[in-house]
């Protein structure tokens, strides 16, 4: 993976910029000891790091503007960072680069149940803004894996997802506004508590941009009422490919669940080995499917969903009896990357494909897994057609890390081929880069490169991401020659 060289010029006034930054900032808002910056030197896609020439932690509003006026002034490129749980090196710094972390930027701003809006500093984690509204009855929907330690920043950022967004959506189904601070220091507001704002969607494009376009600092969200209740059933096959059948069966018929978690063989016996889930080892997948309402209402979804699920002859079907047994069935699932982690170096794709698609898809998987060698397990959210495989590497052996990309790189490409794109909810960071022309063709990728000139004309922002470098190059490369 090719990172541009570091700007010698920067690094040359690196002491002249500290000293700005310090003035600008308090004592313990600036990191620039290399021994301490290696911390910030990756996330949480961890093959690759670089240390930064810095690292600020501003805990305002107004202290993030005036990093962003000073590398604005001095030509620095800066890297936002929420909770470095990202899995597609978003937030991998350069040599010649401050990172500009707002995790300590965690505060509730208010509350409004009678609106269904709360508004919070970004570096908030994901999991605490439920948290601070569930004893009034309300949720926050999002939920990724990662929930308990990211922070709604990068939640805005990678535009996240979770369990539950075959219900709820995804961020960006769930974001009413942001405050925003643009490359040269400017303080923007976009969007509000309200549901729909006039004019342009700048909302919309913000969401998902990947640091591209500025850094967010606060976010008012949409918080839902908790449902009555909520009940899972297992479902276990003697395939994938039937229980990727099924899953596409449950979607066709109508019935819209909370949540669709699809584990194949291998993750089930790892968690099983982790963490005695009671998962059925004899299972070639598993199932979990998850509705919520009254009692009433879940026990007529649950009834159709066993329905689709016999005609596809399961070796087991599992129903919720209660709070603890609903806890055991999850118990595997939210343990599946730790499970993982503990046997093998890994890495997590984030492709997105049809739910019809999903039989074919799995079955084209397991041949190029075979092809190379190399063990896929896979865990991801089925019902909208998220995938999350898993492939498992070790990276003290030469070459087994490029041999994982190569395979990550077909996978994704499998996606694309069958009407998905490249990332859900990981976002495209230095992992799926490259891969971008395979989606986009160069007109396409010109124009998203317009609306980062409009945000970001000098391009200071989070360089070397999401743009293939030699698009990105020739881009900067004609502006410079109108100028």
């Amino acid at each position: 993976m090719q990172m541009p060289e570091p700007d010698a010029k920067v690094l040359a006034r690196r002491e002249r910029i500290l000293v700005r930054l310090a003035e600008a900032l308090p004592e313990d808002a600036l990191i620039s000891d290399p021994a301490e910056t290696r911390a910030y030197d990756c996330d949480a896609l961890t093959a690759y790091a670089c240390a930064p020439m810095a690292v600020t932690l501003p805990r305002s509003t107004e202290e993030v503007s005036a990093v962003m006026r000073i590398c604005h002034e001095e030509g620095v490129s800066v890297i936002p960072r929420g909770s470095g749980t990202g899995l597609a090196g978003g937030a991998l710094p350069t040599a010649d680069s401050v990172v500009l972390g707002v995790s300590r930027m965690n505060r509730v701003l208010e509350v409004c149940p009678e609106d269904r809006f709360i508004r919070v500093e970004a570096g908030r984690t994901n999991l605490s803004v439920t948290g601070a509204v569930e004893d009034l009855g309300f949720f926050y929907a999002p939920d990724p894996s990662s929930q308990l330690a990211c922070a709604i920043a990068g939640n805005i950022a990678m535009n996240s997802g979770g369990a539950h967004c075959l219900k709820y959506g995804v961020t960006t189904n769930n974001l009413l506004g942001v405050k925003m601070v643009l490359a040269d220091g400017e303080v923007v507001e976009l969007g509000g508590p309200t549901l729909e704002q006039p004019g342009l969607d700048l909302l919309g494009v913000v969401c998902g941009s990947e640091g591209q376009l500025g850094v967010v600092t606060e976010a008012t969200l949409r918080i839902l009422p908790r449902p009555e209740g909520a009940r899972p059933i297992l479902l276990a096959f003697d395939s994938p490919v039937t229980a990727g059948a099924c899953v596409a069966a449950i979607i066709r018929a109508g019935v819209l669940p909370v949540a669709i978690e699809f584990m194949d063989r291998r993750i089930i016996h790892l968690t099983e080995n982790f963490v005695g889930a009671g998962y059925p080892l004899d299972a070639e997948a598993l199932l979990i499917v998850e509705v919520e309402g009254s009692e009433p209402e879940i026990d007529e979804q649950l009834a159709r969903i066993k329905a689709v699920a016999a005609r596809h002859d399961p070796l087991e079907m599992r129903e919720s009896s209660g709070p603890e047994q609903s806890a055991a069935i999850w118990k595997g699932r939210k343990a599946a990357f730790g499970a993982t982690g503990q046997v093998a170096d890994y890495l997590c794709m984030d492709g997105v494909i049809p739910t019809s698609a999903l039989p074919d898809v799995l079955r084209r998987m397991a041949e190029l897994s075979a092809q190379y060698g190399l063990d896929v397990a896979n865990v991801f959210h089925a019902g909208d057609g998220n995938l999350h495989p898993l492939i498992m590497f070790d990276a003290n052996a030469p070459g087994q890390l490029e041999k994982a990309e190569r395979l990550g790189a077909e996978i994704l490409t499998l996606c694309v081929e069958a009407g998905g794109c490249l990332t859900g909810e990981h976002g495209v960071g230095v992992e799926k880069r490259d891969l971008m022309t395979r989606q986009y063709a160069p007109d396409d990728l010109d124009a998203q490169m317009l609306v980062k000139d409009v945000f970001d004309p000098d391009w200071i922002l989070n360089p070397a991401k999401v743009f293939p470098l030699e698009a990105s190059a020739a881009r900067r490369a004609r502006k410079g020659a109108a100028a």
